[in-house]
């Protein structure tokens, strides 16, 4: 009888559901991304030159750079053939999924029934003892050994005897397919993220707001809010220079009002309308550092206080008394040198400090740096106290912008994943067949069984059941 010839669309069909396709198609993904995780996407071309420098040699960094550009790696999960290769995975994932489903699902709706002798015999798992008395005393014991194993057996009367079977799990069998589905998920969420997402980053100084995002190749989107960093402050580990939290104190601002109000950690971002915020860098403004303001609070000797807002120049009195201090210098981060000169060692807020000098009847009486960092510099010869709480506006904070749609439809799909591994790796198929049959003074009991994963945890569980039956009964193996 001659084979019937497959037709074109059968061809198309039998190559998107071969094995061999998705190897091929999962090892380019696998191989494309290994080199996009290597060369850094939408980045300045210098730093992919010098990461082919390091790698191939500087005679070959710019003639590869070319060649990976042309083919768009340097941003390659927003290329069209990324994304067509993601489509081809899904693709051959569905097809073979359908094209071996009727087969699995056929064992799924199946409905057990009992078999004859000889075929429970020729399962895996099969064990037989003789036990005393007639098949009508012992059928409550065998139907509480099942029942013991977990299963709810269905019993049918025989010529000789009884049959018991029964099954349970056969569900668990589209566990693989529940996970094939999931991948189907993540994919179409990854898709969406790259087609309809965005990433960027905003630097937006203290007291002022904005609305523009910056992506890494330098284009601008704009948002249809503003956000505005009211305050951003750094927490050190101790006297250390070793950052411990950033945090930057934000508003969103839409139609000219203010709609929300969150300070935010690295953490700890903010989120609107879909878009998320987070706490990533931080620096000084370009030339600000003579533009902000002090916040300080006075206390004199005698515990009268006062808030005050300076900016470098200004003066103050100490409440109740003659003493008037004006705000000669300052350094965004102060250090003495051996002979007990200052200098400024960073261009950074690492260690705040303000030189302020203070006068009585219009002759000098001291003066001195009074750091923000240690409390002590703030106790002033006279008992009073200047608290150097922060100088606002000189400091932007980073924000990394994100925006993926379609991270709820992976986050499902993870959730999915789970659920469809647990069932295909932690759950089975069992299936039970216990055939009774009388024979002169004794009764033989014949077990045969299956289970399509963890067989020897279910070949535990029937001899333990046998075990049972033959201590109650008093049989024979």
């Amino acid at each position: 009888m001659k084979q019937e010839k497959k037709t074109i669309i059968d061809r198309i069909w039998d190559f998107f559901a071969s094995v061999r396709f998705a190897i091929i198609i999962f090892a380019l993904i696998s191989v494309t991304s290994i080199v996009g995780t290597i060369l850094e996407q939408r980045a300045d071309p210098a730093k992919n030159l010098q990461i082919l420098s390091r790698l191939f040699g500087e005679s070959l960094a710019s003639p590869l750079y070319n060649i990976f550009d042309t083919l768009g790696f340097m941003n390659m999960y927003h290329s069209w053939w990324f994304t067509g290769l993601l489509v081809l995975f899904a693709v051959n994932l569905v097809i073979c999924s359908l094209d071996r489903l009727p087969k699995i699902w056929k064992l799924v709706i199946e409905p057990i029934s009992p078999l004859p002798e000889e075929k429970i015999r020729k399962f895996l798992i099969n064990r037989e003892i003789a036990l005393k008395g007639t098949p009508d005393k012992l059928k409550d014991s065998v139907r509480a050994g099942i029942k013991g194993i977990g299963f709810h057996g269905t019993e049918e009367k025989e010529e000789r005897g009884y049959q018991f079977f029964a099954q349970k799990g056969n569900y668990s069998r589209l566990g693989v397919y529940i996970t094939h589905f999931s991948i189907l998920f993540i994919l179409a969420g990854a898709i969406i993220g790259i087609k309809f997402g965005f990433k960027g980053f905003m630097e937006i100084p203290e007291g002022t707001a904005s609305n523009v995002v910056f992506s890494d190749d330098n284009q601008q989107k704009q948002l249809d809010f503003s956000v505005r960093c009211d305050n951003f402050n750094v927490e050190y580990y101790g006297m250390s220079e070793m950052p411990k939290e950033y945090r930057s104190w934000l508003t969103v601002i839409k139609d000219g009002k203010e709609v929300m109000k969150k300070s935010i950690t690295v953490n700890d971002p903010l989120k609107y309308e879909g878009i998320t915020f987070y706490q990533s860098s931080y620096g000084l403004v370009p030339n600000a550092l003579n533009r902000g303001i002090f916040i300080f609070k006075v206390i004199a000797k005698d515990g009268q206080s006062s808030l005050l807002n300076l900016r470098l120049g200004g003066s103050f009195q100490i409440p109740g008394t003659g003493v008037s201090g004006t705000i000669a210098d300052f350094s965004p981060a102060l250090r003495f040198n051996s002979s007990g000169q200052a200098f400024t060692y960073s261009n950074q807020m690492n260690n705040p400090a303000v030189f302020i000098n203070f006068s009585e009847a219009g002759k000098r009486k001291f003066s001195g740096w009074i750091l923000k960092r240690y409390p002590r510099s703030w106790q002033l010869p006279d008992g009073s106290r200047v608290e150097f709480y922060n100088y606002w506006g000189v400091e932007y904070t980073g924000l990394q912008v994100r925006k993926d749609p379609g991270v709820w439809v992976v986050y499902f799909g993870c959730i999915m994943m789970s659920i469809g591994l647990f069932i295909a790796l932690f759950m089975s198929h069992r299936r039970v067949w216990v055939k009774i049959i009388g024979d002169k003074n004794t009764t033989r009991v014949i077990v045969g069984a299956s289970a399509n994963k963890n067989r020897a945890s279910f070949e535990r569980k029937i001899d333990g059941m046998i075990s049972v039956l033959n201590k109650k009964q008093g049989g024979e193996k």
